[in-house]
């Protein structure tokens, strides 16, 4: 009885070992200290170590050396603390390749609770470390693509990390170059120089290469035995690769987002060798993080182009760009919005900085412009003054656009110009006109001297008439008191008209700049009348004044206007000086014009002029008289358009020509007026 329980043990023991050999995975047991007593038959295999050598310390020698420290310090105090355990490391295949194993160990114990044995397992992780070692280095990929490192780096690395992955092959990429016609180097780590510094400048077609090949064609290109191929004969591509030691290469298309292709990615082999599918997902992978680095460095340099390009055009222009976060009052400045204030650069903009800017004049403005833009999202544009330390003062001109963010705050973009030298020329071209209009008045005075003594001399005559007989009344005996009354009354009439008329030159002729009022344009035009009457009439012209009894008043300079209707009578007296078969009739009219205008109209019947002189008779110093200067007309069109109107001449259905001007009534102000109300507009109603 006791043989056949021994034998049933044996054959239990046996069952046992046969089970432990051949499930699938190594398994293990040591002695209580730890030292090596069995190994089933897998771990056997595969390190191809004998059972005799792995006992007691001997299997520490398959343990890979960089790992042997780790293993066996987890291992120590494990057992020194009795609880199961487990640790990674590499064990070296019976060829001498490593992978990664999981040591796992538990210890088993008596009834008392003392072990007995340690048993444990070795499971193969080689492919979950590959995995995540990949993992790992497409984050560490990433990082250094977010982190803005070169574009040649981030290729070197990946060069690696694919190599690493994959051994035993040589990997590179190269780029298009912008024209997309050549090979660029971008990277290749373990490549002999050579072989790369063949490979770049390949045109991209074809024929030139694998890689070219792959670009031109936007699709993947294997070769799995280069001994063998015929393709890219006319280059001579495959014996180069061949005596650098490469028998395969799989070139695969780097496209961007948008599927332009930015270059090729290859892994080359020194024996035939064809990708798997496992291989296929590892190109697919980093292809697409090559894409994603080649295209983010591109988009950085075109980046960085770009603001250099916006920073010497803001340089240029002198304008400013700047960011305003209406809530938190955070505001951004660019580099030329610091120079154009004078403020440091990278010094913290605040409301209260940029006050300290502004002209004390504007302040108000300023404020008035603040508190409206902050209740509504719309653009507007704004004109002030700084006056800056040195006590000099510079027009500002700014636009900004307003939008709300992602969680509904308002926030505003704009742009600042410095429009000081622009604001100096125009008010120097604005002296300028006024004194050139002056000038043009004046040149009339010579030509209406004729005209000004006869109507001096009408009144004055009348003064002398009226004080000598009302001399002759008083010294009569008995005086005539009524009668010398009267005179007197007579007197004092005649010289109102003869100051009147005084009053009028003095007005025309007087320099002074340009002032905005309500003007009554038939009655200006009437005084113009009563100071060229006595020339129109010594010209035999006669007059037909048209006014429009519903006239609107304008809006302007009540002088500069007169003088426009005064050039246009003289002009159109002169045109109708050589005119003896006709009678020389000049119509002047005032009407209601579309679009709530006023016009005015002076009709000759002189000479006329040719339809395409027309907008020539407008260009200062052109004259079609023998002695004219030729700047009346040009200077009369620069009124009506710092009046925001339009002069314009027309030639008539028979004789002669009609010259216009239509103002509106109610004009925004004047050319070169400074206007402190007119600085501030906006784009849309800020309500």
């Amino acid at each position: 009885m006791e043989n056949e329980t021994l034998d049933e043990l044996k054959k239990s023991e046996g069952r046992l070992h046969t089970i432990i050999d051949t499930i699938p995975t190594i398994a293990w047991c040591t002695l209580p200290d730890g030292s090596g007593e069995f190994w089933n038959q897998r771990w056997r295999d595969y390190t191809g170590l004998p059972l005799e050598a792995a006992q007691g310390g001997g299997w520490q020698e398959v343990v890979h050396p960089g790992d042997l420290r780790e293993v066996t310090n987890a291992w120590r105090r494990d057992l020194a603390a009795g609880h199961a355990g487990e640790v990674e490391g590499r064990l070296r295949r019976f060829d001498g390749e490593y992978r990664w194993f999981l040591f796992r160990y538990e210890p088993w114990r008596d009834q008392t609770g003392d072990i007995v044995n340690w048993y444990g397992t070795n499971t193969d992780i080689e492919d979950r470390k590959r995995a995540e070692a990949l993992l790992a280095g497409e984050k560490q990929l990433l990082e250094m693509v977010a982190g803005g490192h070169s574009m040649r780096g981030i290729l070197e690395a990946l060069c690696r990390l694919v190599e690493s992955a994959e051994s035993g092959c040589y990997c590179s990429v190269v780029l298009v170059d912008p024209s997309g016609k050549r090979l660029e180097h971008g990277a290749a780590p373990t490549l002999p120089p050579s072989f790369i510094t063949s490979i770049i400048g390949r045109p991209v077609n074809a024929d030139s290469g694998p890689c070219a090949m792959a670009a031109y064609l936007n699709e993947q290109v294997i070769s799995t035995d280069l001994a063998s191929e015929t393709r890219w004969a006319a280059y001579e591509w495959c014996p180069m690769a061949l005596t650098h030691g490469l028998r395969a290469c799989w070139s695969t298309p780097i496209s961007s987002s948008v599927g332009k292709v930015l270059g090729a990615f290859a892994l080359y082999y020194d024996e035939p060798k064809t990708p798997t599918s496992q291989q296929q997902a590892l190109i697919d992978r980093f292809t697409h993080i090559a894409s994603i680095a080649i295209e983010r460095a591109q988009n950085d340099a075109a980046l960085k182009q770009s603001k250099a390009f916006l920073a010497e055009a803001q340089h240029l222009s002198s304008t400013g760009s700047f960011h305003w976060r209406v809530a938190t009052d955070e505001i951004t400045w660019s580099e030329q919005l610091y120079r154009i204030f004078e403020f440091e650069s990278g010094i913290r903009v605040t409301l209260e900085l940029i006050r300290t800017r502004v002209h004390p004049e504007d302040i108000p403005l300023l404020n008035e412009m603040i508190d409206r833009v902050r209740g509504a999202a719309s653009d507007f544009e704004y004109e002030h003054r700084l006056l800056m330390p040195d006590h000099s003062v510079k027009y500002l001109h700014l636009i900004a656009h307003g939008t709300r963010d992602q969680h509904g705050q308002l926030e505003y973009i704009g742009a600042v110009q410095d429009v000081t030298e622009r604001r100096l020329s125009e008010e120097a071209l604005s002296k300028s006109r006024s004194e050139l209009a002056r000038v043009a008045r004046t040149t009339s005075l010579g030509v209406l001297t004729a005209s000004i003594a006869h109507e001096l001399n009408q009144p004055l005559s009348g003064i002398i008439t009226n004080a000598s007989t009302c001399l002759r009344m008083l010294g009569a005996d008995p005086p005539n008191v009524n009668g010398a009354r009267e005179t007197a009354r007579r007197t004092i009439r005649d010289g109102n008209r003869a100051s009147e008329v005084v009053t009028r030159l003095r007005a025309l002729f007087s320099k002074k700049d340009a002032t905005t009022e309500s003007v009554d344009l038939n009655d200006a035009t009437r005084e113009v009348i009563a100071l060229a009457v006595s020339e129109l009439h010594r010209n035999q012209v006669t007059l037909q004044p048209e006014f429009a009894n519903d006239l609107p008043p304008v809006t302007g300079d009540r002088v500069q206007l007169q003088q426009v209707i005064l050039n246009l009578l003289r002009n159109a007296s002169d045109a109708m000086s050589t005119v003896d078969d006709r009678p020389r009739e000049l119509l002047i009219r005032t009407e209601r014009d579309q679009g709530d205008r006023v016009r005015l109209s002076v009709k000759d019947a002189g000479v006329g002029f040719e339809a395409q002189t027309a907008d020539r008779l407008f260009e200062a110093f052109y004259t079609t008289k023998d002695h004219g200067m030729g700047i009346g007309l040009s200077v009369s069109r620069s009124i009506i358009e710092a009046h925001h109107g339009r002069l314009w001449a027309t030639p008539n259905d028979g004789a002669g020509a009609t010259f216009s001007f239509s103002v509106p009534c109610r004009p925004e102000g004047l050319a070169g007026a400074d206007s402190r109300a007119s600085r501030t507009r906006p784009v849309t109603d800020a309500a």
